[in-house]
């Protein structure tokens, strides 16, 4: 019973692997029939090329454009686009002033839109709205009085002045060039700009709130005051302490004034996306708000993006948008394929040299590991945009070398076993106990070293870390789910069991120091010093029974029987096993640690067992002889 139970332990450890394998492979076929999933990794920039844009800085009221203002917008556009999954992305900064940035693959609008928009948000309150195309004819302005100071921010009299009026009867908002965005205005005077779709034009007051003021911004499905759900898409703003009492400030004069001066109108970029207006009585002063409009799910969660992510320093127009090839292209890859290639046939062909048989074992672990590796990769793709670049290779190239240092140790932990003279089986289990305090300190180095790396570094070498750090986890979980398990089971097998000069894990070779138990009741002669133990009472030496022949040599433990017919390899720890001595007689060999140790409970109970009877025909004999003696004298 307990022969089978530790046969079952490796076989469900096994079992459990080939269910993740299969869910991880399961997932990706679903994937590429629901989703856009794909059974080969993403490539990044330099392995399949992408998209490029260069961006050119707008000084917006004598904004003065300087080295730290680059590097600011460089950190916030880096920050859109990694949070919108596009992964390799190459960011930097030409001739002091332009910004280029390369898209790997074929990226969305949404996350071009990233890039492409500054983001500034501005809160001004509505001053006129009216038609989107220009005025037949010119407003007339001859009865306009000047006023020497503004009542409000929606004083329209104070600043609808000629020279504004004229703007906005010119302003064309049907034509798409001027539905472009671009700049915002001083912050401290009246804007002339469209309705983003082209449908109004609107006159508005100073900017009252900054995007600077928002704590939070979230998208979702609009919600109802009674709590109902609609299919409307918003995005909900949150401002911080400072702004949430401007905010109720703003509203509270806002709703007892006039349409359209009751409205308050949120600006991105120069273009008014949202002017909800307030009812006489409506104050908000939990400092939330809300934008509606012609929002999907996209664009709602790119507008959420860039307000929590802050609006660029500068603004910027696009000076050039256009396809780039690979900077290195599929030749390098394979290249790099072709090196991985050659790292594994040289680990394979060491593998066999030094271990014979027993580096299939790592041959088979490291496929399984590459599979394993490979159906991660492309998961990540699909479900985080993850992208593989060269440097990605190389940390992969690396792990080879890593990953077959955890079956080396293992490996030369049961050899160490099998010279000391314990079984296979009882050698796999204690190299395992030892071993694998050494492959998680070795593979917790590595992946702290994977984190430093990729904390401190940029760009590609990223890549290197990420794919460090990635195959040092699924080493540990190749060691722990595949190759533990199959010695278990290959430790059972006669050829590796029973010691084949080709199993790479023969005593003799190995230079074993003791006897040791060789399958089928035999056991092979010592190859190295024996230790010849102390002889206890009675004349017997220890680890034998009373009554057996000391001729020879023992080595110590408490002694346990075996069948003849035993499979190779059973049982664990330390074993008696009869060896023929002079004379004809047999001896117990005890081969195993001293005093039992590795000795299963039924193991114990059965030695037991044979060291009573042996004491019980031994004790006969001497029975008989007494009663004879006593029949003679009578």
């Amino acid at each position: 019973m307990a022969s089978t139970t530790r046969r079952s332990r490796p076989v469900r450890t096994l079992v459990t692997l080939a269910v993740m394998l299969a869910a991880l492979f399961g997932a990706i076929a679903a994937g590429t029939q629901m989703s856009n999933a794909s059974w080969t990794p993403n490539l990044a920039l330099d392995l399949e090329g992408g998209t490029q844009l260069i961006l050119t800085p707008v000084a917006d009221d004598g904004a003065e454009i300087t080295d730290e203002t680059i590097a600011q917008a460089i950190e916030v556009i880096r920050q859109r686009v990694d949070s919108s999954g596009v992964a390799e992305a190459e960011i930097t900064s030409q001739g002091g002033s332009n910004i280029v940035v390369a898209l790997p693959g074929n990226p969305s609008e949404e996350t071009l839109d990233l890039v492409r928009t500054s983001a500034q948000m501005r809160f001004r309150p509505v001053l006129t709205i009216t038609a989107p195309t220009p005025a037949a004819t010119p407003t007339d302005t001859s009865a306009f009085v000047p006023k020497e100071a503004a009542d409000s921010p929606s004083d329209v009299a104070f600043y609808l002045t000629p020279e504004v009026q004229g703007q906005l009867d010119a302003l064309d908002c049907t034509d798409p060039a001027n539905l472009a965005g671009g700049t915002s205005g001083p912050d401290d005077a009246p804007l002339v700009t469209c309705q983003v779709d082209g449908s109004a034009k609107y006159l508005l007051g100073p900017v009252e709130l900054r995007g600077d003021d928002l704590d939070n911004a979230t998208s979702g499905l609009r919600t109802t005051q009674t709590g109902a759900v609609t299919n409307e898409w918003v995005v909900n703003l949150e401002f911080d302490g400072a702004g949430t009492d401007v905010f109720r400030d703003v509203t509270t004069r806002l709703q007892s004034l006039p349409a359209p001066t009751n409205q308050f109108a949120m600006v991105l970029d120069g273009l008014v996306i949202s002017a909800p207006g307030l009812s006489p009585g409506v104050i908000i002063s939990d400092g939330r708000a809300e934008i509606s409009g012609t929002f999907d799910r996209e664009s709602a969660a790119t507008l959420a993006n860039q307000l929590n992510f802050g609006a660029l320093p500068l603004t910027f127009q696009v000076q050039s948008e256009e396809q780039i090839s690979a900077t290195l292209g599929s030749e390098q890859l394979q290249k790099g394929l072709i090196a991985g290639l050659i790292g594994l046939a040289l680990v394979a062909v060491y593998s066999l040299f030094q271990y014979r048989a027993l580096g299939l074992v790592t041959i088979a672990s490291l496929l399984v590991a590459g599979v394993l590796t490979y159906g991660v990769i492309a998961l990540l793709s699909w479900l985080q945009g993850y992208r593989l670049s060269l440097p990605g290779v190389a940390g992969l190239i690396v792990a080879i070398g890593i990953t077959a240092d955890s079956f080396i140790v293992y490996f030369e932990r049961i050899r160490d076993e099998l010279r000391d003279g314990r079984t296979l089986v009882g050698a796999v289990d204690r190299g395992w106990q030892r071993a694998r305090r050494t492959i998680l300190a070795s593979d917790a180095v590595n992946f702290l070293a994977a984190i430093v790396l990729y904390v401190l570094a940029v760009g590609g070498v990223r890549g290197f870390a990420f794919t460090l750090g990635l195959t040092t986890l699924l080493d540990l979980l190749v060691v722990f789910l595949f190759t533990r398990p199959v010695m278990q089971l290959i430790a059972r097998t006669r050829f590796f069991g029973e010691g084949h000069p080709l199993s790479g894990l023969d005593p003799r070779r190995l230079g074993a120091r003791g006897p040791h138990y060789a399958g089928r009741g035999r056991v092979a002669p010592a190859t190295g010093p024996m230790v010849t133990p102390p002889l206890g009472s009675g004349g017997a030496a220890a680890g034998t029974l009373a009554g057996t022949p000391t001729t020879g040599t023992l080595t110590t433990g408490t002694p346990t029987t075996r069948p003849a017919d035993a499979p190779p390899g059973e049982g664990t720890g330390t074993e008696a096993v009869p060896v023929p001595v002079a004379g004809g007689s047999t001896r117990l060999v005890v081969d195993g640690a001293p005093g039992g140790a590795g000795m299963t409970i039924a193991e114990r109970r059965a030695a037991a067992r044979a060291a009573e009877r042996a004491r019980a025909a031994s004790a006969a004999p001497a029975s008989t002889d007494q009663q004879s003696t006593e029949g003679s004298g009578s």
